[in-house]
C-alpha cells in the first residue's frame, strides 16, 4: 500500500532571499556608478594604451648598436643619449655613448665641431668612471677620447698633457682587466701619438693575437702600419676593419687615403693613375653608403676633390667642393678649399670671393658668387669666416698673396691683403719659412703699389726757363 506524504498548505519562508536581494542591488548600483565615472572621465577603461611609452634602457642601447653598424652615426648617438636619460646610473652605456662619440669626429670638418664633439666625448667617459671607477671599459674608452682630442690640438703643453692623461687611462684599464683588448688597441694608438712606434706595434700584435674579430683592433693596426709608412700593409689592415664593419664610411676614407698616398709618391705615372683611381673608388663607396643610408655627409665629396686636385684635374675637383657646399651651404671650410682649388685652376678673381667668405665670412647674397653661382640645388647661406689655425692658415696665405698680385692704382686691394698679413704676422705660423717669404712678398707688392700711386698723384715740378736778359 502506497502512502503519500501530506502536502503542506503553505511552503516554508526562504530567508536568503532577501539577501540575494540586497546584494543584486548594491551590484546595480556599483554599476551605475562606474559606468557614470568612466563616461565622465574619472576611471579609464582597462586595456589601453599609456600615454607616453615606456622603453627599457636595453631597448635604447640595442638600437644605437644597430645605427653603429649600418653605419648611422649620429643616430646612434641619439639612441645613446636616450638610454642614458632612461637609466642615467648605467656606466656601460654612458661608455658606449663616449665612443660612438669619438668615431663620429670622423665625420665632422670644421676643427671646432670636432673638439666640441670630442669634449663631449670625454664627458660621457668621466661619467661612466664616477658611476664605476673599476670599469676597464670606461678607462679604455676615455682614453680613446683623450687621445683623438690631442691629435687635434696645436702641439704643446696642452697636448702633452692629453696624451700623458691618455696613456695613464689606458693602463688603468689594463690594469683592472689585462684580457681587455679594446685597451690594448687603444693604449697601441696613443703610443704612435707619443712616437713610441715599436712599442705600439708589440701592442697591437698582442691585441691581434688576443682578439681579432674587432673592427678598432684592425683599424689601430692599420695606423700603427702607416707610421711605419707602410701604406700598402696598412690598406690591407682597413679592408679587415672594413669586412668586419662595412658600413663605417671613416675606414673607407682612411683607405682611399692610403692609396692616394701611394699614388703620390709613385714615380710610375701608369701606376700613379691606377691608384689614384682605386683611392677614387673607395671615397665613391663611401658616399653611395651615405645616399643609402639617407646621410648628408660632405666628407667623401671632399676626399674626391683633393684626390683630383692632386691629379690635377681641377674643374672635377670644384665641382665636388660646390658638392659639399651644397650639404652644407654655411661651411666656411668648404669655401676655403675651394678657394685653393680656383687658385690652383688660375681663376684668381672668383678665388678672392671664396676666400673672403671662407676667413671674413659674407652675407647669403655674397655666398652665391663665391661658389660660382648658385645651382638649383644651392641655397644661399651666411656664412662666417674661420679663424686662424694650422688647418686654415693657407686660406690666409693664399687670399694675402691674391690680393696683392690684383690689386692696380684702379682697384686697390692692398688695405686688405695687408690686413690678413699682419694676422698671420702675429701668430706662431710666421714661423714657416714658405708663409714668411710669401708675407715679404705681399709687402714688397703693396709698397711699389704705393709708391706708384704716390708718383701719380703728385705732380713734378715744372721747370722754368731761363731768361736771357735783352742786350
Amino acid at each position: 500500500m502506497n502512502i503519500y506524504q501530506r502536502k503542506t498548505l503553505f511552503r516554508k519562508r526562504d530567508d536568503t532571499a532577501i539577501y540575494r536581494l540586497f546584494f543584486l542591488l548594491v551590484f546595480i548600483l556599483a554599476g551605475v556608478w562606474l559606468l557614470r565615472s568612466v563616461y565622465q572621465g574619472d576611471v579609464k577603461p582597462l586595456f589601453l594604451p599609456t600615454p607616453t611609452p615606456t622603453r627599457l634602457a636595453t631597448s635604447y642601447t640595442l638600437e644605437g648598436d644597430a645605427h653603429f653598424t649600418t653605419g648611422q652615426l649620429n643616430a646612434a648617438i641619439t639612441a645613446y643619449n636616450e638610454a642614458v636619460r632612461v637609466d642615467p646610473n648605467n656606466a656601460e652605456v654612458w661608455a658606449q655613448l663616449s665612443r660612438v662619440q669619438t668615431y663620429s669626429t670622423a665625420l665632422l670638418v670644421q676643427c671646432q665641431d670636432v673638439l666640441t664633439r670630442l669634449d663631449e666625448a670625454i664627458t660621457s667617459a668621466e661619467k661612466a668612471i664616477d658611476l664605476n671607477p673599476d670599469s676597464s671599459y670606461a678607462h679604455a674608452v676615455y682614453s680613446f677620447a683623450l687621445n683623438w682630442k690631442a691629435s687635434y690640438t696645436p702641439a704643446g703643453r696642452e697636448q702633452q698633457a692629453l696624451l700623458t692623461q691618455a696613456r695613464q687611462e689606458a693602463e688603468r684599464a689594463l690594469l683592472l682587466d689585462n684580457t681587455n683588448t679594446l685597451a690594448l688597441a687603444f693604449y697601441a694608438e696613443v703610443l704612435v701619438d707619443q712616437q713610441q712606434w715599436n712599442q705600439a706595434q708589440q701592442i697591437i700584435n698582442q691585441a691581434l693575437a688576443q682578439d681579432s674579430s674587432l673592427m678598432d683592433v684592425h683599424r689601430v693596426h692599420a695606423y700603427v702600419l702607416e707610421s711605419f709608412g707602410e701604406y700598402a700593409l696598412a690598406i690591407e689592415a682597413y679592408d679587415r676593419a672594413i669586412a668586419i664593419s662595412p658600413n663605417l664610411t671613416f675606414l673607407y676614407l682612411r683607405t682611399g687615403a692610403g692609396y692616394r698616398r701611394l699614388a703620390f709618391d709613385s714615380p710610375n705615372e701608369q701606376v700613379q693613375r691606377e691608384l689614384f683611381e682605386k683611392s677614387l673608388e673607395y671615397f665613391a663607396q663611401a658616399a653611395r653608403i651615405n645616399e643609402q643610408l639617407g646621410v648628408q655627409d660632405p666628407a667623401p665629396y671632399l676626399s674626391i676633390a683633393r684626390t683630383y686636385s692632386q691629379m690635377g684635374e681641377f674643374f672635377i675637383a670644384i665641382r665636388n667642393v660646390q658638392k659639399t657646399i651644397e650639404f652644407q651651404p654655411d661651411n666656411a671650410v668648404f669655401y676655403g678649399e675651394l678657394g685653393m682649388l680656383y687658385h690652383k685652376n688660375r681663376n684668381y678673381e672668383t678665388g678672392i670671393l671664396a676666400f673672403k667668405c671662407a676667413i671674413r665670412g659674407c652675407t647669403a647674397e655674397e655666398s652665391c658668387p663665391a661658389r660660382g653661382e648658385c645651382g638649383s640645388n644651392d641655397i644661399p647661406a651666411e656664412v662666417t669666416g674661420v679663424a686662424l689655425d694650422g688647418s686654415t692658415v693657407y686660406y690666409y696665405d693664399v687670399y694675402a698673396s691674391e690680393l696683392a698680385a690684383l690689386s692696380t692704382p684702379k682697384e686697390n686691394k692692398c688695405d686688405e691683403a695687408l690686413a690678413i698679413a699682419r694676422i698671420i704676422e702675429t701668430s706662431e705660423y710666421i714661423s714657416d719659412p714658405n708663409i714668411a717669404a710669401d708675407m715679404v712678398v705681399v709687402h714688397t707688392i703693396c709698397s711699389s703699389l704705393e709708391e706708384s700711386i704716390n708718383a701719380t698723384a703728385t705732380p713734378q715740378p715744372t721747370a722754368t726757363p731761363e731768361l736771357t736778359p735783352t742786350p
